[in-house]
């Protein structure tokens, strides 16, 4: 039996946040028209207009790849207007954030090449820190790391201040496939 989710279900533990794990939901998001479409609507909702001004992209271009992220119930109609003997969709997020599904099997590596295809090389005296580290945890530290890194993850200010621009945080914690040595023996020079 599949205890996942259902597509568009939302976490049990937090309702505004969305579990990814299907197939549509993973190849929706790592298309990287649809990944900078998620991060503006992440700003706020947005009409089909306003997303194609910011991306530099024509509107059919945008209505394509919103229609693929409706479809993988990722953003959802917020709202409609009339304007000019038209209607005017607003589009938004199904919920202000998501989460991978630990079961998803293209969960880490979707979220990896998603941070890698954003990341821009730092200007001079911009913050940038970027390292991989490897600790060895019992399965009960390792959990309860876990739950501290998402009590860690902050929540800043809106997007669009004139003093802020956008920084990626992405926290990882997995178990690696590294070899170890079995304890050294003490006499050894």
């Amino acid at each position: 039996m599949d205890d996942r989710p259902a597509v568009g279900e939302r976490a049990p533990e937090d309702p505004d946040v969305l579990v990814l794990h299907a197939p549509e939901q993973f190849k929706a998001l790592g298309h990287p028209v649809r990944h900078r479409i998620v991060n503006l609507l992440r700003q706020r909702p947005a009409t089909l207009g306003e997303l194609a001004e910011a991306l530099g992209a024509a509107k059919g271009t945008v209505a394509y790849h919103l229609r693929v992220l409706r479809g993988a119930g990722i953003v959802h109609l917020a709202g409609t207007r009339h304007v000019r003997g038209g209607t005017e969709q607003t589009l938004a997020l199904v919920n202000r954030g998501f989460r991978v599904h630990e079961e998803a099997p293209a969960g880490a590596a979707f979220l990896v090449r998603a941070a890698l295809d954003e990341m821009r090389p730092a200007r001079p005296g911009q913050a940038e820190h970027t390292v991989l580290n490897h600790i060895w945890l019992t399965p009960e530290e390792a959990g309860a790391l876990a739950d501290r890194l998402r009590d860690l993850v902050p929540v800043f200010g809106p997007a669009g201040r004139p003093d802020s621009e956008p920084y990626g945080l992405l926290l990882a914690l997995y178990p690696a496939d590294i070899p170890t040595l079995p304890p050294g023996d003490d006499t050894a020079p």
